[in-house]
């Protein structure tokens, strides 16, 4: 459901004359599409054969995915702007603000998403452009309504950011495909500690905006933990398989393992009543630093040793 014009703010109708480009890129979540960018060119550095690297091919993966990334942030806000107005942690984005009309960022989103889908498909491969486009729709197809009426919107909302580094798998020429999933099986399992320690901490946030988030519904948090704990074991089970598969050495095994003992000290944690408040942001900022150190040492591990 998007917003009417009788929902958004007056300001929201005005010209968007107070808008700079700062506010645009805002629309873009720049933050959350460079992870979607990271990911797709790990996917990308694991797969890729030494005999098929190209530069051209790395530069157009990234540029695709990049733009699909911020199409779809542009257009989930406008999608969402209505209950972003309600929730503290984003009523300061530029559409409830009414910088930028609803229009404005509804013609960006498309755009950015067309033209990375294009980019993909004219200079990558078709199967990339494939996964970019199950991604676009994914995230705003089902994801994005889910949050309005489902408490497995997370788990629902995990598939879509699991799928970057398959995009970059595929932009490989999708080799070493139980690689690709093992990829996949850990974005996809990283996302529920990382979501479920942000829900809990801003739960009355997603109250007042009526989305039955996990955390609403679950008032006294031991779902949540739970979950959450029993999500981070599969994480760090899905983490060693590479090593299990043959496509990394034990040194990556090692440091996989040190930095599973890490973030599942803090589920651990989390599942305390009286430590629940304080553990979930030290989760979330764990779950934040963790990714790029798991991902950094398994593409160091796979150019080095290259299995």
């Amino acid at each position: 459901m998007t917003p009417t014009q009788e929902q958004l703010p007056a300001a929201a109708l005005s010209a968007d004359s107070e808008a700079n480009w700062r506010h645009y890129l805002e629309l873009t979540k720049p933050r959350l599409s460079m992870l979607s960018v990271t990911t797709a060119m790990v996917g990308y550095l694991a797969a890729v054969p030494y005999s098929y690297w190209d530069w051209a091919r790395t530069v157009f993966v990234v540029a695709g995915t990049a733009l699909c990334a911020g199409g779809v942030a542009a257009l989930n806000m406008w999608m969402e702007s209505d209950v972003d107005a309600l929730m503290k942690r984003t009523a300061d984005r530029p559409l409830p603000r009414g910088i930028i009309q609803p229009g404005s960022a509804f013609v960006l989103g498309w755009a950015l998403c067309v033209a990375g889908l294009a980019v993909l498909f004219k200079w990558v491969n078709g199967m990339s452009a494939f996964l970019g486009l199950a991604t676009v729709v994914a995230y705003l197809a089902i994801y994005t309504p889910a949050k309005r009426w489902s408490r497995w919107s997370t788990e629902i909302g995990a598939i879509s950011g699991a799928l970057p580094p398959m995009i970059g798998w595929a932009a490989a020429g999708r080799s070493n495909p139980a690689l690709g999933w093992t990829l996949f099986a850990i974005l996809y399992t990283w996302q529920m500690p990382h979501f479920f320690s942000l829900a809990w901490t801003y739960r009355k946030d997603y109250a007042a905006a009526r989305m039955p988030m996990l955390p609403v519904v679950d008032p006294s948090g031991r779902k949540v933990s739970r979950r959450t704990f029993v999500w981070t074991a599969l994480l760090v089970t899905a983490t060693m398989l590479p090593t299990l598969l043959g496509y990394c050495t034990w040194y990556y095994f090692a440091g996989a393992v040190a930095l599973g003992l890490w973030i599942t000290r803090s589920a651990f944690h989390f599942l305390d009543p009286a430590r629940r408040e304080t553990e979930a942001r030290r989760l979330f900022l764990i779950s934040i630093a963790y990714l790029p150190l798991l991902l950094g040492l398994l593409v160091a591990d796979r150019m080095i040793f290259r299995l």
